[in-house]
């Protein structure tokens, strides 16, 4: 697992990251829990006693807002969403600051977006944020800033975020807390015969396939985006457990070991720093690739030379990860490209000794290099 510096005097002393889903801190209502949110604190303070370092990922400011102004009756819009997020942002982060102040704990909120997270610099400002809290014993609470991301910007949901912020965090362990006691082998809701799996030692589209939606239809990530979560993380050497938020003494247990909700193993060979953020980035744009460069990518182990690229969608820029698929439409790999899309769609398709000639400079033969690719079909970390 990923190392991290060991509280004083503790031995055994873990990084966790927590992500609480909307319908973990409303049990299920309209309104949020504080009963039970009091009980998540005395967990994650019973934690910060044993010496662990706990960082929590809160979902919640929309309905937080929605609860302060009287649950109005708003249009369906984005603008309703960032205005119920501008309003509940604050009260939640009010309410944290308030119970974790019980123990005598501070806290330090973090609202990041998708673009903290695609462009390299700020990526690793907010990790030098949130290695400062740490070190000097503050919680940080993250959400991803509602109140100014729209589709665009957005990471996409707050599985997917915690994966990325215990990337930041270089953490041991991602707690995944949501409305179902973990992932099982049919959908619980229509199969009485589905059984909770206990252990995912790698994930396959076997794993991917049992994946079903929200319960309670109050959150936005639903089994589909916990795996999904659980993949980037595991590939970063990152231990992932989903469980579920209605006992909060699961955050007690995992860290003593014990058995909770279903186990998603971190790979033998994680990948390397810097790769982790190319894995785990959200992708600005994508390529399609043909079936010889796809050969040399799996067997070869090569670069992505603009020959093998056959189509490009969305725009990006150059530096910025990109997604890399087959003639099939398969995602078979995530990579940092050279070129920017405008660039890349030009020369696509043509020699490496022509892109001079085509966009009057060049930034090498290479439209992504190995060194800045992953496949995901990779065991060794994508090295």
């Amino acid at each position: 697992m990923a190392g991290t510096t060991p509280a004083p005097g503790k031995k055994n002393a873990r990084t966790m990251v927590v992500k609480l889903g909307t319908s973990v801190l409303t049990q299920g209502t309209r309104a949020l829990d504080r009963a039970h949110m009091v009980e998540i604190v005395r967990h994650c303070a019973k934690a910060r006693d044993c010496g662990h370092r706990i960082v929590l990922v809160s979902s919640g400011a929309i309905a937080a807002g929605r609860e302060h102004l009287g649950f109005p009756e708003l249009p369906p819009t984005i603008a309703s969403k960032q205005l119920l997020a501008a309003v509940g942002q604050s009260r939640i982060i009010q309410m944290w600051e308030q119970l974790f102040s019980i123990y005598r704990l501070h806290i330090g909120q973090m609202l990041l977006t998708r673009a903290d997270m695609e462009d390299r610099e700020r990526f690793l400002n907010a990790r030098d944020t949130m290695n400062a809290l740490l070190e000097n014993g503050i919680i940080p609470v993250i959400n991803e800033n509602d109140a100014v991301a729209t589709a665009e910007i957005k990471v996409g949901d707050n599985d997917n975020l915690s994966a990325l912020v215990a990337i930041l965090a270089d953490a041991d362990l991602l707690l995944l807390l949501t409305d179902q006691q973990g992932l099982f082998t049919a959908d619980p809701r229509n199969d009485p015969s589905a059984s909770l799996i206990e252990c995912v030692e790698h994930i396959d589209d076997s794993v991917r396939a049992l994946a079903g939606g929200s319960i309670s239809g109050l959150g936005t990530g639903g089994m589909g985006a916990k795996v999904q979560a659980a993949e980037v993380a595991t590939r970063a050497g990152i231990g992932v457990i989903v469980a579920s938020g209605g006992d909060p003494s699961c955050i007690s247990k995992v860290l003593q070991g014990k058995r909770a909700g279903t186990a998603f193993l971190p790979c033998k060979s994680p990948l390397e720093r810097r790769k982790r953020w190319i894995f785990g980035a959200p992708a600005a744009g994508e390529i399609v690739i043909d079936g010889g460069a796809a050969k040399a990518l799996v067997k070869g182990k090569s670069s992505l030379l603009p020959a093998g690229v056959t189509a490009v969608r969305g725009v990006f820029s150059r530096g910025e990860v990109i997604r890399i698929l087959g003639a099939d439409g398969k995602d078979m790999g995530h990579g940092v490209s050279r070129y920017g899309s405008e660039a890349l769609a030009l020369i696509m398709g043509r020699r490496s000794d022509e892109i001079a000639g085509l966009l009057g400079y060049e930034y090498g033969p290479v439209a992504v290099h190995r060194n800045d690719l992953i496949m995901l079909g990779d065991d060794d970390g994508g090295q």
